[in-house]
């Protein structure tokens, strides 16, 4: 971590995503650009954001010199993944674009509970050197933090080896994870009883351990026709609530529910919303919860779009994340896919950079990232450009170049 105060610069352009409202539309024109910027760091922290030639009349001593043409952006924040599993779903994918259903797929031992089976099998360390090079990888492409979910071991044994690989790749890497338990993804075939049954299970034996161990502040449950009813999920964020759990929902991926649920409860965020309209929107809205869009699903299952534009217009606070996961979404790309996703609902530049910046910091209940300010953490990212319309404009194939974490210049793995 930088111990001195260090001024960084000149950049061409420095897109603060300051000053910007963390729900509703935004317009374009809102978003704060410093031109020939520079930004000065101590101890991890940002400490002023600015013109780089004033600046360095104030900080003569220490200064990192950028030598070429670079637009400065906070650093992004992916707020939901599944990047912990065992094995692979290519199978699965080749299966679906031949016509297979995903009831089909599952009948004949592929879907979630294939990846059950591998990542139970897998051991810790497998899971940890695993994981950490799909952090890794996000982290050269941008991504500072990043939000993990358990939900492939669906036993006590298997879900805490998940959170503790979480937590030992977090204490290693220089990424931020954010671990979320998602004991409740779907009921294990081995388990002998009813789905009620089960999350009393879970809630029984789990929970406190979570506490105690220090391996998750966040419960999510799947609420789906193929997961979980509304019913089962009302009893179990009753008790999640009552253990002092920060609430999010897997919602309306394939048809409603989830969204009331979530709107019940006061969760954080219901990600998916695919089946969702404006009558479910206005619920989220009313209940200040965040709605996060994950088109990597879209995109790997080929169904629809959440409907982000109707949801920022309704003054929703939404927010884009990958859902990287080995079956739906195993690409991975927050960039790519929030530059897709907002070409296809109209999203402006300063919505689709909310999305993966300081709004999606709020769906992790982090408020010390994903803007460029005094006190912010001192991570952000250079892309080799000199204007910042470019990053959208390549539709994710422009990646930063230079990525800083915790105001400490990070060296892609492959120049290690």
């Amino acid at each position: 971590m930088t111990t001195k105060t260090t001024l960084i610069g000149p950049f061409r352009q420095v897109v603060t995503m300051n000053g910007l409202a963390l729900s509703g539309s935004l317009k374009y024109d809102h978003l704060q650009v410093i031109e020939e910027g520079g930004i000065v760091v101590e101890n991890g922290k940002i400490i002023q954001v600015g013109n780089f030639l004033a600046s360095s009349k104030t900080y003569p001593k220490n200064i990192y010199k950028i030598e070429g043409d670079y637009v400065l952006l906070p650093g992004l924040i992916d707020a939901h993944t599944h990047i912990c599993y065992g094995g692979s779903r290519a199978a699965d994918y080749a299966l679906r674009n031949a016509g297979a259903s995903y009831l089909e797929i599952a009948n004949n031992g592929g879907g979630i509970w294939d990846t059950v089976s591998q990542t139970r099998q897998a051991s810790l360390n497998q899971l940890e050197f695993q994981m950490s090079n799909r952090a890794e990888k996000h982290l050269k492409e941008g991504v500072t933090t990043c939000e993990v979910k358990s939900g492939y071991g669906l036993d006590l044994g298997s879900e805490m080896k998940m959170l503790e690989a979480i937590k030992s790749v977090d204490s290693k890497s220089e990424i931020d994870l954010i671990s979320t338990c998602l004991a409740a993804h779907i009921k294990p075939k081995d388990f002998k009883g009813s789905h009620s049954e089960y999350l009393l299970f879970t809630v029984n034996n789990l929970f406190q351990f979570l506490k105690d161990n220090q391996l998750s502040n966040r419960i999510d449950i799947f609420i789906e026709e193929s997961a979980f009813s509304t019913k089962d999920a009302t009893n179990y964020l009753s008790v999640a609530k009552q253990y002092g759990f920060s609430i999010t929902v897997h919602a309306d991926q394939f048809s409603t529910g989830g969204s009331e649920v979530a709107a019940q409860f006061g969760a954080i965020s219901a990600d998916h919303l695919e089946a969702s309209g404006e009558k479910e929107f206005k619920k989220l809205i009313k209940a200040n919860v965040i709605g996060t869009a994950l088109p990597g699903a879209s995109m790997g299952l080929g169904e629809p779009y959440m409907k982000g534009r109707k949801f920022l217009d309704l003054g929703g606070c939404l927010v884009i994340a990958t859902d990287w996961n080995p079956g739906s979404a195993p690409m991975g790309d927050l960039l790519m896919q929030a530059a897709v996703f907002g070409a296809q609902q109209k999203l402006n530049t300063a919505e689709t950079f909310a999305a993966i910046t300081f709004r999606a910091a709020k769906a992790l209940k982090l408020d010390d990232r994903g803007v460029l300010k005094p006190k912010a953490k001192a991570d952000f990212i250079a892309f080799s450009t000199k204007d910042y319309r470019e990053i959208l404009y390549h539709q994710g194939k422009m990646k930063p170049n230079l990525v800083w974490k915790n105001g400490n210049l990070i060296t892609p793995a492959q120049d290690r």
